[in-house]
């Protein structure tokens, strides 16, 4: 395969291309891409030291698959022109994601929808995947009717400006702020824009992206996300209301059986899912698995992963890994 990452010198690309080497990825020719002050910036991989170049010269280069992770806009731009040339581009960002002629995939859970017709595939957005993940399984089972999430999540979702802030803050430095607020001590309830309904960009996406992917608009979903200074990965407590009834020992027997899913849940022992673990790991972890004693068919997650890696590289890459197993591309 001839992969191109757009964004290489991005926090994400970079994960990319990290993940790239660890899955030994079918590489046959990899070309890093990024904008134009990046070009001519070196990149290691594989040993090899290569050197980052324009758009212009990876649709010149011709790839069969491109990871995109550089930008809504620049997808919108030239995402059709590698997908024109017959490449599969594999979208990180929101650009496509609510596009109804594009896929939105996460692979255990929808990966089988995908088509050799595919050539715009969208990556959700982290917290919305790493979500889904879990409650996928259990949505099949017994239906969710309503999801109540709020979420704590990494400074790395923002890409190496804030953690900069976040490191300068720590060291007492005053550096430009990311953020409106200083993040260091502090929680924002404040991931994107707000909108006129008053919720945040970000939790209209995993609103929005949830009835997509389920393919059931009817559930319910309200979220509220919230930026805590870590960089391990993203936290969600997640409310779930079933139509049916359940047992706990079904739950645990079915997500045991999940892919890409490790249950961390000994109160006794404090064990259970937390960022500092989850850094650099491609499974989502799932804990504090409780019933809801206030309300009947109810169930309470904790649920943690790395957001650079499940929650966007890792996720990309799959998607091109079930392309590839399903004799797509």
């Amino acid at each position: 395969m001839k992969v191109v990452v757009v964004g290489a010198t991005g926090i994400v690309g970079k994960t990319m291309i990290r993940v790239l080497e660890e899955r030994n990825f079918p590489v046959t020719d990899f070309m890093p891409v990024a904008s134009d002050r990046s070009v001519n910036k070196k990149i290691i991989f594989k040993g090899n030291e290569l050197t980052v170049q324009s758009v212009s010269n990876a649709l010149d280069f011709k790839p069969d698959i491109a990871l995109f992770s550089a930008g809504s806009g620049l997808s919108l731009q030239v995402a059709p022109e590698f997908a024109k040339l017959g490449t599969v581009v594999i979208d990180n960002s929101s650009a496509w994601r609510m596009d109804p002629l594009k896929k939105l995939i996460i692979p255990e859970i929808n990966g089988d929808i995908l088509t050799k017709e595919d050539k715009i595939i969208a990556n959700p957005n982290c917290s919305t995947i790493q979500m889904l993940m879990a409650i996928a399984p259990l949505h099949w089972k017994y239906r969710i009717n309503r999801i109540v999430v709020s979420t704590y999540q990494s400074v790395t979702g923002s890409g190496i400006h804030a953690v900069k802030q976040l490191e300068a803050e720590r060291l007492g430095k005053d550096e430009p702020r990311f953020y409106p607020h200083k993040i260091d001590m502090n929680c924002l309830p404040h991931i994107d824009v707000f909108e006129q309904n008053g919720y945040t960009k970000e939790e209209m996406k995993m609103v929005n992206e949830t009835h997509k992917i389920l393919a059931d608009p009817t559930v319910k979903v309200t979220a509220t996300t919230v930026r805590v200074p870590v960089t391990g990965g993203h936290s969600e407590s997640v409310n779930l209301e079933f139509d049916k009834t359940f047992q706990l020992s079904e739950i645990l027997s079915i997500l045991k059986e999940a892919p890409g899913i490790t249950i961390v849940d000994n109160p006794s022992r404090n064990e259970y899912p937390m960022p500092i673990n989850s850094k650099g790991k491609d499974d989502v972890f799932v804990g504090r698995i409780r019933l809801d004693e206030s309300r009947e068919n109810c169930l309470n997650l904790w649920i943690v992963s790395d957001n650079l890696r499940k929650g966007a590289a890792t996720n990309a890459i799959q998607i091109a890994e079930k392309l590839i197993s399903r004799k797509l591309i």
